[in-house]
């Protein structure tokens, strides 16, 4: 039995001995990190959870350090991308890697606790030691210092392991992205209202030039950064403020040079309807009274002159036929047809790149949109169709005066006192209000009122569209209300014109049940409305006489 127990100690003992090289060991016994590990975010895990390599004492010579992608992967592969993974795949020493922000490996803090967050700007400052010295200059970096948990640091602009060069497109902080960047906190009411912030910054911006341009794609378009700074922002009540009232002409200047040399800027953020500038007010309000009120009178007088020639050409069984000899009327001549198509063309152009401009979220602005990241084609083509327009007037001008026969043509345009009576007894007559139908002249108060309407229409877009077109010269000489003015008006005159050519011209040339479904007087010169005697000779008959004006009228156009 002795031999045998011998041998029992001997395998009992073997068995120990193999069993202690392969269990788990105690580490502290060589490692003294127990302390340090408890306090840190993997505090609950067991050494081997990262150590896994590590099964027998002694170790095997030099071991990999543990991988923190193995817990941590998607946090691994944004850093992997971001500018900081690639200076380390390019071998730059000196690029972070988990522990330089994280800390030591056993002492790994949760990145969400309020020492943390705070101690952000001075890790990104032992690398950026500038830009954490501006950053915490600024409001938001002071903010930060004092406790405020919601002001901005490094990684809620710049994110955290994903971070990426400015010039990269799916940066936060690349200029495209600069206004969702700001508007997280700048756009938030509830921060607006815990910190006292103006709770519409992000509004008024996407209302005003730069938000426009910026929402339609337009890369060389100011944002937030551009006017505010980035690291180093201000309030602007500080002297030192890029948006300090002092410091406007040298911020604005960088694009607009000599802007609020002669006259203060003024304000930049505002909304029509809130703390707008007093002259866009009027603006404002003079057009909320006058587009109604004259698009109303126009569909009441057109509506009833429809309903009127509804019921007397098919519920009627013998109605009034057109007097023989009195349609086919001479309207336009060649010249003043190449005008009016000139004219027709560049308005319509001018409409849609207008409208394109001031709403480019719209589905008709998509078409327009498709290369204004590279090149501006609303700005581009409308400013094209403006010389158009533009040009289309002078020649009107020059050829008034150059033309004795188009000038007497002309002539037959200008208001007189006659067309006030006889609108209102026309639209008393559609509107039922008398039963007798007046006589209306020939070139009549419709086609006077439509012309005079263009004419004031030009002048108008004309004017408040150069001061917008040079607007470096405007913001120069100018103060910037009167831009702002501009804007106002060449929007609501542009609504104005667009409805009144919906309304008013469409209806003469193609609605009106005398003409349907066209008139072809801007094709080959000739109406075929049916005219009534002229109620009074136009202006020259006598000088006509004996040939009717219309057959003299003939005679001109086919001379020309």
């Amino acid at each position: 039995m002795a031999p045998l127990g011998i041998f029992l100690i001997a395998l009992i003992s073997a068995a120990s001995l193999a069993s202690a090289q392969q269990a788990p060991l105690d580490c502290n016994s060589c490692h003294d990190t127990s302390k340090q590990l408890l306090k840190s975010v993997h505090g609950s895990l067991t050494c081997d959870t990262c150590h896994d390599q590590v099964t027998a004492y002694p170790h095997p010579a030099n071991m990999p350090k543990p991988a923190c992608a193995s817990c941590h992967d998607t946090q691994a592969s944004g850093q992997s991308k971001s500018i900081h993974g690639q200076e380390l795949r390019k071998g730059n020493a000196a690029a972070p890697e988990c522990i330089s922000c994280h800390g030591a490996s056993h002492e790994i803090q949760k990145a969400t606790t309020e020492a943390f967050r705070k101690a952000v700007p001075d890790t990104c400052g032992t690398c950026h030691g500038d830009v954490a010295a501006r950053y915490k200059a600024s409001v938001h970096g002071a903010a930060a210092a004092n406790g405020v948990k919601d002001a901005p640091i490094c990684t809620d602009c710049h994110g955290e392991h994903s971070i990426l060069a400015k010039t990269q497109a799916a940066s936060p902080v690349n200029k495209n992205n600069i206004r969702e960047t700001c508007g997280r906190c700048h756009g938030d009411v509830r921060l607006a209202s815990r910190f006292g912030l103006p709770p519409d910054r992000l509004t008024t911006f996407d209302s005003s030039f730069h938000g426009l341009a910026a929402k339609g794609g337009t890369q060389a378009v100011a944002n937030c950064a551009s006017c505010h700074g980035f690291h180093d922002i201000l309030p602007s009540s500080d002297p030192k403020s890029m948006t300090n009232a002092k410091n406007l002409p040298r911020t604005c200047g960088k694009c607009h040079p000599g802007a609020g040399t002669r006259f203060a800027i003024g304000a930049i953020h505002w909304l029509e309807g809130n703390k707008e500038p007093g002259f866009v007010r009027y603006v404002r309000l003079f057009y909320i009274g006058v587009i109604p009120l004259t698009i109303g009178l126009m569909i009441l007088h057109h509506g009833g002159d429809w309903v009127r020639k509804l019921i007397r050409l098919r519920f009627r069984v013998s109605h009034a036929r057109p007097q023989p000899g009195l349609s086919g009327e001479l309207r336009m001549y060649p010249f003043e047809r190449v005008q009016h198509a000139m004219l027709a063309i560049s308005f319509i152009v001018l409409a849609w790149t207008g409208f394109a401009l001031k709403y480019p979220n719209s589905a008709w602005s998509a078409p327009l949109l498709a290369w204004e990241s590279s090149w501006p084609v609303r700005g581009t083509v409308h400013r094209i169709a403006a010389v158009i327009f533009i040009a289309c007037g002078v020649i009107h001008a020059v050829s008034l005066i150059a033309s004795r026969k188009l000038r007497e043509h002309w002539f037959t345009l200008l208001p007189k006192a006659r067309d006030v009576r006889e609108g209102l007894a026309q639209l008393a007559y559609n509107l039922a209000l008398t039963r007798k139908k007046p006589k209306i002249s020939a070139h009549s108060y419709v086609e006077k009122v439509e012309y005079w309407a263009v004419v004031w229409g030009a002048l108008v877009m004309g004017l408040s569209g150069v001061l917008l077109w040079f607007n470096n010269w405007s913001l120069a000489w100018l103060p910037k209300v009167w831009l702002d003015i501009a804007t106002a008006i060449h929007l609501y005159e542009a609504i104005l014109a667009c409805l009144a050519i919906l309304v008013w011209h469409l209806y003469s040339v193609i609605f009106d049940p005398d003409v349907y479904p066209l008139d072809p007087a801007f094709l080959t010169g000739k109406t075929v409305r049916p005219r009534q005697e002229e109620a009074h000779p136009p202006a020259g008959a006598a000088r006509m006489q004996p040939r009717s004006v219309h057959k003299q009228a003939g005679e001109d156009a086919s001379q020309m």
